[in-house]
């Protein structure tokens, strides 16, 4: 392979350009790199670079010292990726144990799923001296890798591509509108009558300038009743245009705003549906752009753009056929600017299209800092990160004004230069106009009437000219919104819901894995949960708990396998009657703005006070509540501002309790409370577990001395399952995790009594 040959081959665009000449140099005439592997961890994890590749013919490695290792396919060659804590894991063994292994963060683990694969399928081609096979519809016609299951692009060769937005996409929007049709075309009748009435003032005034002006110049006597009949006209005109704009403006307001409202409420309907899946990946600041400022901006265009777009669209048309029908050959002179105003509408459009494409984008970069900064002002300013804070809001409004300048010094010249393109098409018309009256060929009257005819046919043209720039903003606000509606949620409803009245509990989890992205987070776990039974969830940081106790919320769906509660498929039952079953309590609980009666009630809005109090008491909030200057009807703060961290969890607790659920998910309830709250709360959980299917996540295994069985994760795996003693007897996993624990205790109790033998 030569050098340039591996410098442009799409598997290696992330390996460092000064190694492709290392890189050619290792890889045989007959053989092809199939795919590579960036790692960037050593063995103690710290920051190195390196690569791993696999050919047809063998696996090769690169480490960061820049020797290179190679190893060709045998029986009993093989590679395992499993990844722990945020770090990706590759091994390659043979019969005689591990040959080599490579660490690597987990933005690189897709590459690695990919090694993997073309490696297996090679390592089994050269065992079995068959042709390799490659799975149907799983490998990147460019790149020749294969592809995941639900991947119709490859990530390494495909780049994101921002596909500006299409007028077209404007036209979607109807069905918002259809059911308002009756309202939206008795608006454009009331536009056809309001801009047929507005055309007629200049007819009338080409017979009083012909019949009353000029025969007044040359000494005849101006009929009064003549005269009172033309002004009689004019004004009768004008109010009429007057009413029907009037009526045609209000009717179409009220409909765009409704429009507008459907559109918000059905954009954050479907938002409020879409997986947990969808918001990992999304910021805040962007998705209340999309709902607030972008339906905002759509309901603007509706309203006033939109209708004068009509407007201007009728007036064109009705006055080409006035100016044709008084004299063609001066009404053909009129188009003389029309082809350069059109050639220079399309030859701006597209750039307008990217350009507020790419101005929404970093508009939403700006709301995205806001709204990251100011639910976190506390975090800002414990820190003292005022001015890194304003330093970012700076840089992104920067980006915003940079791509706002390049859009206005586009509109800077195309707008003047339609004006330019109106006024010369009505000199042109002039000196045509008094040719043809020197010619006698036409009247005074007749090219006054042409000439105001003319100026609103230009004016209109204007008009519609810069509508270009209002119709690309809208319609890129509208593909921002319709990016959210046709999205699909990962977790979809069952097409035959099953009806769920009452559950018992039972919970039977078969074969369950998880994929996050192309992570896999939990594999090939089974465990059956009994009605009533309390499990215990225990292991190292990102061993997959939260994980599992999400797919069994049905927050994600499983990759593989199944979780049935009752027998019966959780993906069988409509989603939300599902969860009204589970009551959750998480380490850090969320309380919204409002009383504390309705952050209590808020799984069940139309509980009574008496359910309220009752459910306070069982969740020892009660006391604390009557302290409060309001009681039950203190405000609580943004995220439960002005509570400690034991009261919102005992709020929380108590939400749970109202709702009466036959499973309970307790998610790290304890951890970030002092002992003192710990023991409040353990008390009120207490209340809370009796008769309950309970699963329960802590690090402090003290917390589950209840439990009935101890499930211990590692990997996204199940290691161990039984009790606490006989866990301990068998000095697993659980066993090392509990002494680990202990030692830490004795070693902050120890480090207690020195700092109390200091302050004595």
């Amino acid at each position: 392979m030569t050098q340039d040959a591996t410098a442009s081959d799409p598997l290696l665009q992330d390996i460092p350009a000064q190694w492709h000449p290392d890189v050619a140099a290792q890889i045989y005439e007959n053989e092809s790199i199939l795919a590579a592997l960036v790692f960037d961890l050593d063995s103690q994890l710290h920051f190195v670079r390196g690569v791993v590749l696999v050919t047809e013919h063998r696996v090769l490695s690169r480490a960061p010292d820049a020797t290179w290792q190679s190893w060709h396919y045998q029986p009993g060659l093989a590679m395992h990726l499993h990844d722990h804590a945020g770090v990706g894991h590759l091994d390659l063994l043979d019969d005689t144990g591990r040959l080599a292994h490579w660490s690597f963060t987990l933005a690189h683990n897709l590459h690695a799923i990919r090694l993997v694969d073309q490696f297996n399928i090679h390592q089994t081609s050269h065992v079995t001296g068959e042709a390799p096979v490659l799975p149907e519809g799983r490998r990147c016609p460019s790149c020749k890798a294969p592809l995941e299951p639900d991947q119709d692009e490859c990530p390494i060769c495909t780049k994101v591509i921002h596909t500006p937005p299409s007028t077209w996409t404007l036209f979607r929007l109807w069905r918002f509108a259809k059911p308002y049709s009756k309202q939206l075309f008795a608006g454009l009748g009331l536009t056809l009558l309001g801009t047929a009435a507005s055309l007629v003032p200049p007819y009338l005034a080409m017979p009083l300038m012909d019949e009353v002006l000029i025969p007044f110049q040359n000494g005849k006597h101006i009929e009064p009743m003549l005269v009172a009949t033309y002004l009689g006209g004019l004004f009768g005109a004008a109010v009429l245009a007057w009413g029907l704009s009037w009526a045609k403006t209000y009717i179409l307001a009220l409909v765009s705003e409704r429009i507008g409202a459907d559109l918000r409420t059905t954009t954050y309907e479907h938002l409020l549906r879409m997986s947990l899946e969808y918001f990992g990946g999304k910021r805040t600041g962007d998705l209340m752009s999309r709902i607030g400022s972008e339906s905002d901006r759509i309901c603007v265009f509706l309203s006033l753009h939109l209708l004068d777009f009509a407007s201007d669209i009728l007036m064109l048309i009705m006055t080409a056929v006035i100016l044709i029908s008084i004299n063609p050959w001066l009404a053909l002179v009129t188009l003389v600017p029309l082809p350069f105003i059109v050639w220079m509408i399309r030859s701006v459009r597209f750039r307008l299209q990217t350009g507020f494409e790419k101005i929404d984008r970093v508009w939403s970069a700006v709301t995205s800092v806001l709204a990251d900064t100011i639910p976190g002002v506390r975090v800002v300013k414990a820190f003292a990160q005022e001015d890194r804070e304003s330093a970012r809001f700076r840089e992104a409004n920067k980006q915003n004004l940079a791509v706002n300048d390049r859009i206005n010094k586009i509109w800077s010249v195309f707008a003047p230069s339609i004006s330019l393109m109106t006024e010369l098409g009505l000199l042109v018309v002039w000196g045509f106009g008094i040719w043809l009256v020197s010619k006698s060929e036409i009247t005074v009257g007749v090219l006054m009437a042409f000439i105001s005819y003319i100026s609103r046919f230009y004016g209109r043209l204007d008009s519609m000219s810069r509508i270009v720039s209002v119709t690309e903003k809208s319609a890129s606000a509208a593909k921002r919104i319709f990016d959210i509606l046709d999205h699909v949620s990962s977790v979809p409803e069952p097409t035959q819901p099953v009806k769920l009245e009452r559950i018992e509990g039972r919970i039977e989890l078969t074969d369950v894995s998880f994929r996050y992205g192309n992570r896999e987070v939990n594999k090939g776990i089974s465990l059956t949960i009994n009605p009533g039974e309390m499990i215990g969830l225990v292991g190292h940081s990102g061993s997959g708990k939260s994980t599992l106790v999400n797919l069994i919320c049905r927050f994600y769906d499983v990759s593989e396998g199944s979780i049935k509660v009752d027998g019966v498929d959780v993906r069988a039952f409509p989603v939300a009657d599902y969860r009204r079953h589970i009551g959750l309590v998480l380490q850090e609980p969320f309380l919204f703005f409002g009383t504390i009666a309705e952050n209590i009630a808020y799984g069940k809005p139309h509980a009574t006070q008496a359910e309220i109090i009752a459910a306070a008491r069982a969740a020892h909030a009660h006391e604390f509540i009557l302290r409060l200057a309001q009681g039950y009807d203190s405000m609580v703060g943004e995220r439960g501002q002005g509570l400690s961290g034991g009261e919102r969890q005992r709020i929380s607790i108590a939400r749970a309790l109202l709702i009466d659920p036959r499973i309970l998910i307790l998610d790290e309830a304890t951890s970030s409370v002092d002992s003192e709250t710990e023991k409040e709360i353990q008390n009120a959980l207490e209340n809370l577990v009796k008769g309950r299917t309970t699963i329960a996540i802590a690090h402090r295994l003290s917390t589950l001395h209840r439990a009935n069985r101890l499930v211990v994760m590692d990997r996204g795996q199940i290691v161990e399952v039984g009790t606490h003693d006989a866990l301990m007897a068998a000095e697993g996993a659980y066993y090392n995790l509990y002494q680990a624990q202990a030692r830490n205790m004795d070693v902050d109790m120890d480090d207690a009594k020195d700092r109390r033998r200091d302050d004595e």
